[in-house]
């Protein structure tokens, strides 16, 4: 490994200038770094066709003839180099926008070059663009072999590395470097997985002599890589466990059982009693309990979290539930208040709007430990608010709070509290074992009983009169009626001009004083939001314009269609958790998106999965393909999980295998101090001090 370490400018063909570009440009320090820095994508170019047959192919195109001629057009930013390349069947036009002065002096009349990239047509002619290009004497074609192509940019093609100069200086590492690449995974492994040895493996993925070792050397980078990252997440969980004893709720009580037996609004779902006894059992183990709880919109998360606010409040401690929004945590104070009506419990709000003298109680009643729960938004992590004897902590919504905020949490007490997370958002479960894999997960994957599915339906704008008719017809049947807008950060002025727009179509069309219409936004103050929520809650009003304020608040079971607006603006977790705001009564509930015709792809296939199924967990695993981790994850959990190969869309597969196999070595030796795993614990401790963020996951 010391090898590996060494400094990239004392590698053959980089020297100080280049280093410094990579240093800057592609954090290429080491030997290591660019031995991980892969190729993004891999040619076939053993296969060589004519000009002639050009228009005929849509992919990238080799081909091989003599520059006849070469020109520079146009002058200053405008100008361009274009030089004619000629086989027997026919000419194309190459042409450079950019890094003329680099490119022309490679270009010599006369010489014969292989020429690749794809091919475009403008007018008559046909062209490529800022094509890869070399002499026919430079280039060994072998059939089948595979070109690697890597990422570059302007200022390291000015120093020489576009994707041909990356491949020389990966050339000259990989013959360097033959033999002193040391492994890291037990034989056990390579054994029990089929895998390449390491050292082939770097070979192999820079240098493929054809598709069959290239999938192999994929497949042994991809599997170390999630394996490494499973372990540390874990080993972290195993650190956490450990070092973290809980405090023992020993009994259910009085409360629990007057709660069960005369306050449950309905009987609790098999999913719901299953979830409560797992926490049940967390909460009485003596362990620090560390859970996300899942389910879907009105799947009956707050209950089970009341539940167990419950048991902590008969072994003598105080909860606290955590919500992102002010409207969301509200929402919460009035749901749990009605549930507890009638019981001697003392539950506080503390939000950013709470006025100083009800502050000033609420903190002398904390710490007196007359406040049994306290539900509030991010004011509930002030220094300034303290607990006398805080015992669990529920989150909800949590991906919404960042690391540095939850851990607050734990330095309320003496002993961290017990922490329930809870989710509305369903996260595919590849998700979740990468990015909550310290967490123990539950999940309620089933409705209460009574719940009608929510139709949705798709319409254009152009059915805008008949989507109207529909709306009437719901509001004479006595029901009320969201219409969102999208909220575009970067267009907040333009949006802010939609929603206006479309309140006053609104109005007209259903005029006063047979109807009245309630509109929030984010320009009102907090209180005027509270005012049109309530009035729109107490059914004074009966269609409520909005923008996605309401995404997550709101419950009006006589709410029973959801208009989505531009609904083609919004990703699909978010449609998704909108039409969960409907379909709270027993009443069968519409959501209606409407959209433009003009529609990309994506929207489209979104519109469809939309239209098709209300399963959570299918529009995740879609939403997940077509997004990508990070975006489902949010902006918080960005830079924790750095994968250079693997997907976690697309190698779900992999990951669980990665996972399972880093679960059995840690149960028969979680310090890793066998002789037989010395080998993992080196690299894992060689990654983990590259990655300090991994001990701070959740």
């Amino acid at each position: 490994m010391e090898f590996l370490k060494t400094t990239i400018e004392y590698l053959k063909g980089v020297g100080p200038q280049r280093a410094e570009t990579l240093n800057k440009e592609v954090r290429i320090f080491t030997f290591n770094d660019l031995l991980h820095y892969f190729p993004f994508r891999y040619v076939d170019r053993s296969i060589v066709h004519d000009i002639v047959d050009v228009p005929a192919i849509d992919t990238d195109v080799q081909l091989k003839g003599k520059i006849t001629s070469v020109k520079e057009y146009g002058a200053a930013r405008k100008k361009r180099l274009v030089a004619v390349l000629k086989d027997e069947t026919f000419s194309i036009e190459l042409i450079w926008f950019k890094g003329i002065k680099w490119v022309k002096p490679t270009l010599v009349v006369g010489k014969s070059y292989l020429v690749f990239g794809k091919a475009n047509q403008f007018g008559s002619k046909w062209n490529i663009a800022h094509p890869d290009i070399d002499l026919v004497d430079a280039v060994k074609l072998i059939p089948g072999m595979l070109q690697p192509i890597y990422h570059s940019g302007e200022k390291l093609t000015s120093k020489g590395l576009n994707t041909r100069g990356f491949e020389r200086i990966v050339s000259n590492l990989l013959t360097v470097s033959k033999g002193k690449i040391s492994e890291s995974l037990t034989p056990q492994l390579i054994s029990e997985f089929k895998l390449t040895d390491r050292d082939t493996a770097f070979q192999d993925i820079h240098r493929p002599i054809n598709s069959s070792a290239l999938k192999n050397a994929l497949f042994r980078l991809k599997f170390e890589e999630l394996f490494f990252l499973q372990l540390a997440i874990n080993k972290q969980k195993i650190n956490t466990q450990r070092k973290s004893k809980g405090y023992v709720f020993s009994k259910v009580g009085v409360f629990f059982n007057q709660f069960y037996k005369t306050h449950l609004p309905f009987e609790l779902t098999g999913a719901q009693k299953r979830v409560v006894k797992e926490i049940r059992k967390d909460l009485g183990s003596g362990l620090h309990m560390n859970r996300l709880l899942q389910g879907d919109v009105g799947s009956g998360k707050t209950l089970v979290a009341v539940l167990n606010i419950l048991i902590a409040i008969d072994n003598d401690f105080q909860s606290c539930l955590m919500a992102p929004t002010e409207i969301l945590a509200t929402q919460h104070f009035h749901t749990v208040k009605e549930l507890l009506n009638g019981m001697d419990i003392n539950v506080k709000l503390l939000t950013g709007s709470s006025k100083k003298k009800e502050r000033s109680v609420i903190h002398d009643e904390l710490i007196n430990g007359s406040i049994s729960l306290l539900i509030g938004t991010h004011a509930v992590l002030e220094d300034v608010v303290k607990f006398k004897n805080l015992g669990l902590a529920i989150i909800d919504e949590q991906h919404r709070f960042g690391v540095a905020q939850r851990s607050k949490l734990w330095k309320k007490n003496t002993f961290p509290p017990h922490i329930l997370v809870m989710t509305a958002t369903p996260i595919p479960r590849t998700l979740a074992m990468t990015f909550y894999g310290d967490l123990d997960v539950s999940l309620i994957d089933e409705m209460p009983p009574g719940r009608k599915e929510i139709k949705t339906i798709h319409r254009f704008d152009t059915n805008r009169l008949k989507v109207f008719q529909f709306i009437e017809d719901e509001i004479k049947k006595g029901r009320q009626v969201y219409i969102v807008y999208p909220l575009i950060e970067e267009s907040k002025t333009l949006d802010y001009k939609d929603l206006m727009d479309g309140y006053d179509s609104i109005s007209r069309r259903f005029p006063l004083p047979e109807y009245r219409v309630s509109i929030v936004h984010g320009k009102m103050k907090s209180a005027d939001k509270e005012l049109e929520m309530q009035k729109f809650a107490k059914g004074e009003t009966q269609i409520m314009v909005a923008t996605t304020v309401i995404e997550v608040g709101v419950n009006v079971p006589n709410a029973s269609v959801m208009i989505v607006e531009s609904a083609e603006k919004f990703g699909l977790s978010q449609l998704h958790q909108l039409r969960g705001r409907v379909g709270r009564g027993a009443e069968q509930s519409f959501c209606v998106l409407m959209t433009s015709y003009k529609l990309s792809v994506d929207a489209r296939a979104r519109m469809e999965t939309m239209v098709r199924t209300n399963d959570g967990f299918e529009i995740a695993e879609v939403d997940l393909r077509m997004r990508g981790p990070g975006d489902i994850m949010g902006t918080q959990q960005s830079g924790i999980i750095d994968l250079k190969l693997a997907d976690l869309a697309k190698d779900n597969q992999l990951i669980i295998l990665a996972r399972d196999a880093a679960q059995k070595i840690l149960k028969n030796d979680p310090d890793l101090t066998s002789t037989e795993n010395l080998i993992i614990r080196k690299e894992l401790i060689r990654q983990m001090k590259l990655k300090p963020n991994w001990s701070r996951i959740s």
